[in-house]
């Protein structure tokens, strides 16, 4: 659950654009689990942190790391920062004073990494990210990022809202529910969204965004809120599926039609996403591909060859669009 994520020049800032719901408390710094023996001197132990656990993508994000973890012969030491900063830095120094071979981590927002990087710098353990983009002063403090570009994806849902509202003419009022404050997905869905907006839609309106933190309940919350504030609104932008849904139970509460009445375009492209757009009541998504544990586990190991300068900057995923007509046929072979 970060041009986006602009690989990270001293001082660049990466623009852009979830995520929140707790899972049980555990202690940050402890692996929540392990894929493989820890026997035998060749095998690659991955220290991975994990954002957390607030939606169906993240879910299925985990189950692929985990997964490929296991078929890669990688022992993987797993930890969830339930959402929190500084649950993910006490776990990569754990990390560290464990040696593991490589760090992995989702960060949870963009900014504060650099002091604990420099620790594993100095540690010798390379360091990939995954799903999310970081700023950071040094671009040599970690080797490259597995994930998606949440800018374009922005730029994506703002094509697919063209499609959705082919042929209207006139202003349009638009809320946003936006993801978690500081994250990536967050601020650079945003921007891709503007940026075509502002250059090639004035009628359109952005008349109210709040973050929904990427969960259902708080797209719900919110959406009743921002309906109650402004009654008008014609078309949502919802940063993820999970608060696009939440969202829907809302918009329905008072008494209005979501995908009739108040159009959707989504990020993600989960199982429910699909279900709630082949009813009619989510007009387009935008997919973001969770499935990124092969990449990674491949990264890993080139990486632990010492062939890691060989590696692109950032390994993108492979994503679709879909439209509300498209949600039926392609429900049955969705994998998350």
């Amino acid at each position: 659950m970060i041009d986006r994520r602009s690989f990270l020049t001293a001082g660049a800032a990466v623009s852009a654009a979830g995520i929140l719901a707790a899972c049980a408390k555990k202690d940050p710094a402890k692996s929540t689990g392990s894929t493989g023996s820890d026997t035998g001197s060749k095998q690659i132990v991955l220290g991975f942190s994990q954002v957390g656990s607030e939606s169906g993508w993240r879910a299925a994000n985990t189950k692929s790391v985990k997964e490929a973890a296991a078929a890669a012969g990688i022992n993987l030491k797993f930890s969830d920062a339930q959402q929190k900063q500084e649950n993910q830095i006490s776990a990569i120094r754990s990390y560290i004073a464990q040696k593991v071979d490589v760090i992995s981590f989702s960060p949870v927002v963009v900014t504060g990494w650099d002091t604990v990087l420099k620790e594993a710098k100095a540690a010798n353990i390379p360091v990939i990210l995954t799903d999310r983009s970081v700023e950071t002063s040094d671009p040599s403090l970690y080797v490259t990022l597995v994930g998606s570009d949440f800018e374009i994806e922005g730029e994506r849902a703002a094509h697919m809202l063209e499609k959705v509202l082919a042929g209207r003419k006139g202003p349009v009022k638009i809320a946003q529910l936006e993801g978690t404050t500081g994250a990536a997905p967050a601020i650079e869905r945003a921007k891709g969204f503007a940026k075509i907006m502002n250059a090639s839609h004035p009628e359109w309106k952005i008349i109210a965004s709040q973050t929904g933190d990427f969960t259902r309940a708080g797209g719900k919350q919110v959406m009743a809120a921002l309906l109650q504030a402004h009654s008008d609104i014609e078309v949502l932008f919802s940063h993820n599926d999970d608060m696009a849904i939440g969202a829907i139970q809302s918009i329905q509460a008072a008494g209005k039609t979501p995908g009739t009445d108040i159009k959707i375009v989504s990020v993600d492209g989960v199982h429910d996403g699909f279900v709630a757009m082949s009813k009619g009541q989510i007009n387009a998504i935008v997919e973001c591909n969770p499935l990124l544990g092969p990449q990674l586990m491949d990264a890993v190991k080139t990486v632990h060859a010492g062939k890691g300068s060989t590696l692109p900057r950032w390994i993108k995923t492979k994503e679709s669009d879909f439209m509300a007509d498209q949600a039926a046929a392609a429900l049955p072979s969705r994998k998350y």
